[in-house]
Order: C-alpha cells, then structure tokens, then sequence
C-alpha cells in the first residue's frame, strides 16, 4: 500500500506542474527509484493508471529508472554494487558499508504535447 500513497503525490506534482505552465496534455513521465526504497514499478504503474484518469496526465507513459545500492569498501575506500548477495568488495573482498545510493525516489521528467 505504499505505493499508492507516494504515486498520489506523484500525480499531484504531475498535474500541478501542468497547471502551472497551462499544459494541456502530458504524454511521459520519467521516475527515478532507488532499488532500496522498496516501491515497486509495477504497482507504482498501476496506480498512476488509475489516479490519473481525466486529469491531463492520463494515458501518460511511465518510465522508470531504477538506481542501484552503492556500498564503499572499509579498507580499500572503492565503491560498488552488491552483487551475489553479497556486500564484499570485488577488489580486495573487505566488508562494504552502505553509502546515499539506491534511496532516491523523484520524478526526473515531464514530457508534453
């Protein structure tokens, strides 16, 4: 049910930024979703279908880019994706901390007619 709440306010920004600059139609909204948040697009879809309906964003097409979780290496400071399930560095295989990627969720784009 979370999804439904954040893709409420994704609509809502969609649609107050069309009436900001008197659009009329928008046709593409591009999302950026951190693999860490735990939305889905699926149901983030689903739902921008649904919440949209005879606003100007109905119909729009929803692209989702997904950002991976970035950890850095306690002793040799490199940065990397979890791969495997496992938080190791692939360089020298020391444990890798978690750092700010892989939690963002925002609307990156509008595109209109």
């Amino acid at each position: 049910m979370h999804e439904l709440s954040v893709t409420q306010s994704l609509v809502d920004m969609v649609i107050e930024e069309a009436q900001k600059r008197n659009l009329k139609k928008v046709t593409k909204v591009t999302v950026v979703i951190g693999e860490l948040t735990g939305l889905e697009s699926e149901s983030i879809k689903f739902y921008f279908d649904v919440l949209s309906e005879n606003t100007v964003a109905e119909g729009a097409e929803l692209v989702f880019k997904i950002v991976k979780a970035q950890f850095k290496c306690r002793q040799c400071g490199n940065i990397f994706e979890r791969t495997n399930f496992t938080f190791n560095c692939p360089v020298c295989g020391a444990t890798g901390v978690l750092v700010d990627k892989g939690k963002e969720f925002y609307m990156e784009s509008i595109e209109v007619e």
